[in-house]
């Protein structure tokens, strides 16, 4: 029998946690804070350790947003519908890396790339197609896009628009964490300072004209994908939020204006305890930043978060066991207090997730919110002497870290210094080294395996659906407008240059980007005319 032959743990000696705390064998009342109710405050109140609304789960579900795009918007549009009627309460896109990156499906540069990640969208048409019969005024949808996010987010305006749906019923979330694409992701198109003053001016738009569209989703999921411990992944996301609060503040903007439609996206790992405390200290963090940093009210001061299970936990090797370690994600990010969650598939180390892994998981949410018990009161592991010294210990080690960013000048100069990158880097090889010396735990891959190969789960024909695409895209550049659209792109470069640093004057770009989607310019033409005046970043 696989394991038989495992030498059993120590009985005592040093344990620690993912993160790098020190374990004891047993918790008592010395080891949580002396002023732990005030520390702790009740739920729906300043400074939000138990939670963002009085009554949590009990008044309202979190929202059960699966993760899903492929190569075509039919395609996706088809998955979307099935988890609808599986009972999810949430849209959640994943884009093409041609998408992400602004280049047409038709570019060679995207040639191999196209629909492989996520789903391909070019024009508004795709994006009419990838939306076909949803209710868009009651399903609140996210995007996953960061450089191109403000491109999409018109494209989603124009479709409701030409469907008749008001921008004021709109509700979902645009990630636009550019940031952290520089961090972990190299998904950027331009350099930083326009970027984030793009950033910016999508505040501002959602502010005034789509109050219940979240205009950016400030991610540590994909500081953690990296290899972040949950101490960085805590620090680096709140070093990036600090940063674009500042933006939109020297921009103009009144931080109570803006703040309460942030959100935040976090990942969720294995260690159940740690992860718990994470998002408790996450709360708390967050909202003494705003208070002490910004002058904010309460309301801006509510850390709204979603969580995806963890992708880099998923093992190509026996993946049924995946279905364990997200079962107890999900269980951790609820006990957390989060206000939606994506499962992933127990197949999505092998290929994009398949119908029935997809509702596997979406059936997981469903029974924590309904036969586990999570929904019945709110946080249910305060008072914990262990979680409370937990949550104590992360905040402690978080703001260290964050103080460490604070000295360089803030999250650009730490990118800039490769700051961020390297701290990732380091922790992620010390993960590693630990899972070759045995001393980390992976069912199925260092321990208990079987020796059987991963299951090889079919591709679809990429080559025909990138030629697909390509012949979408030429309909549309055949058959629109060429002079409106031109018109529109020359609005577009013009108002750049106002994006730029020392520029005296800045037009708003959005509503310019809106009027080149509907005239059917495409994400590429949009993304080329604002490189022609930001520049291409080119990491130093």
């Amino acid at each position: 029998m696989s394991g038989a032959t495992e030498k059993p743990a120590a009985a005592s000696g040093a344990r620690t946690s993912p993160s790098g705390l020190e374990i004891r064998a047993a918790y008592g009342p010395a080891d949580v804070a002396p002023d732990l109710d005030q520390r702790l405050g009740d739920p729906g109140r300043f400074p939000f350790t138990r939670g963002v609304q009085p009554t949590m789960y009990r008044g309202r579900l979190w929202t059960m947003r699966q993760y899903a795009g492929f190569g075509t918007a039919a395609e996706t549009n088809a998955r979307f519908k099935l988890l609808l009627e599986a009972g999810q309460t949430g849209l959640s896109t994943a884009f093409d890396l041609p998408t992400q990156m602004g280049i047409d499906s038709d570019s060679p540069r995207a040639l191999g790339e196209v629909g492989r990640v996520g789903v391909a969208i070019d024009t508004v048409e795709d994006m009419h197609a990838l939306l076909a019969d949803l209710p868009l005024d009651q399903v609140s949808t996210s995007m996953t896009i960061n450089a191109t996010a403000s491109t999409l987010l018109a494209m989603y305006i124009v479709v409701a628009e030409e469907r008749g749906i008001a921008r004021g019923a709109l509700s979902g979330t645009i990630q636009n964490d550019i940031l952290k694409e520089y961090i972990a992701r190299g998904t950027y198109v331009y350099p930083p300072a326009p970027s984030l003053a793009l950033v910016a001016e999508t505040f501002r738009f959602c502010a005034a004209e789509v109050p219940r569209w979240n205009a950016i989703s400030i991610s540590g999921y994909h500081i953690r994908e990296a290899g972040s411990t949950a101490v960085q992944e805590l620090a680096f996301t709140f070093a990036n939020a600090m940063a674009y609060v500042q933006q939109a503040v020297d921009a103009g903007l009144h931080v109570d204006r803006f703040a309460p439609s942030l959100s935040f996206f976090f990942a969720c790992h294995n260690d159940l305890f740690e992860e718990v405390a994470k998002f408790r200290a996450a709360r708390r963090i967050y909202a003494r930043l705003m208070k002490e940093r910004f002058g904010a009210s309460d309301a801006s001061c509510r850390l709204r978060f979603h969580t995806q299970t963890g992708g880099v936990t998923l093992t190509a090797q026996q993946p049924l066991t995946n279905v364990v370690r997200v079962a107890v994600q999900a269980l951790a990010a609820t006990l957390g207090g989060t206000q939606s969650l994506h499962t992933n598939g127990y197949d999505e180390a092998l290929a994009l997730p398949t119908a029935e892994a997809a509702t596997l998981a979406l059936r997981t949410q469903q029974v924590v919110a309904y036969e586990s018990g999570v929904a019945q009161t709110v946080d249910p592991l305060a008072g914990s002497y262990y979680v409370e010294s937990l949550t104590d210990e992360l905040e402690r080690r978080a703001l260290a870290l964050l103080a460490q960013v604070d000295e360089m000048g803030g999250s650009a100069e730490a990118i800039a210094r490769g700051f961020f990158q390297e701290e990732i880097a380091r922790s992620a090889y010390e993960f590693q080294m630990r899972v070759e010396a045995g001393e980390t735990v992976i069912v199925g891959v260092n321990r208990f395996t079987d020796g059987e190969e991963p299951p090889i789960i079919p591709a679809p024909d990429f080559s025909a659906l990138e030629r697909e695409q390509v012949a979408r895209l030429a309909h549309v550049r055949a058959t629109r407008d060429g002079a409106a659209v031109e018109r529109a792109l020359a609005a577009i470069r013009a108002a750049a240059a106002g994006y730029l640093p020392g520029a005296s004057s800045r037009t708003p770009l959005m509503p310019l980007i809106i009027d080149a989607v509907r005239a059917r310019a495409s994400v590429g033409e949009i993304s080329d005319t604002l490189a022609a005046a930001w520049g291409h970043y080119v990491p130093g």
